[in-house]
């Protein structure tokens, strides 16, 4: 019995650089329908996420005065990411993660943060961040000094600290949304803290 073969049997597959520019396609697809689906543009979202870090480190300062605790924010500018931290009975700093409110959140792709300082608070706090806090793990041995092991390496301490007295260190984030691949133009947004909470806001911007 011989088998007849369709027409359709010839195109049965895809090549793989078929393949390979529609993912490309859709890659690039992606940041522009993420954007566009919800009608809001980049502005807007870049706006939403101002308004979130501004109402969180709010929340964190609440927090800190209720429960007595010092808190702290990292800045992570090369993750695009930011989180609470807080300082344990050890004088050590650990990540804030009895919520998620306060667990590491990192922003959308084409959005970017900077961190700006407007003071050094350890060189005036001497008992909370003294040398203790951000020491790398020395220890003495009978035989001499030893550095401390990898797994034991301390967590790299927040920029930005939160008093249990409702006071914090001067600070200034700027968020910024300057898309790749979108007629859309760059906007900024800056979330500046003095003194103490709430946060002030300024944006949009036209530059940083």
């Amino acid at each position: 019995m011989s088998i007849r073969r369709t027409p359709f049997a010839k195109h049965a597959g895809f090549t793989l650089i078929e393949v390979m520019v529609v993912l490309l396609i859709m890659g690039l697809a992606t940041g522009t329908v993420m954007l566009s689906y919800s009608g809001e543009s980049g502005q807007d979202l870049l706006k939403k996420q101002t308004q979130r870090l501004q109402v969180v480190f709010n929340m964190a300062s609440d927090y800190a005065v209720l429960n007595q605790k010092q808190l702290g924010l990292r800045v992570e500018d090369k993750n695009r990411s930011y989180y609470f931290m807080y300082l344990d009975e050890e004088q050590e700093w650990q990540k804030l993660e009895l919520d998620k409110t306060f667990a590491e959140h990192q922003l959308p792709k084409s959005f970017n943060l900077e961190l700006s300082l407007t003071d050094l608070p350890w060189e005036t706090e001497d008992s909370l961040f003294s040398s203790e806090v951000f020491d790398e793990g020395l220890s003495v041995s009978d035989d001499g000094v030893e550095i401390g092991k990898e797994e034991d390496k301390k967590l790299d301490p927040p920029q930005i600290f939160i008093f249990s007295s409702g006071e914090i260190t001067p600070f200034s984030i700027t968020l910024a949304y300057e898309p790749e691949f979108s007629n859309e133009q760059p906007s900024y947004f800056r979330v500046n803290g003095q003194d103490s909470t709430p946060l002030t806001t300024e944006g949009p911007l036209d530059a940083p």
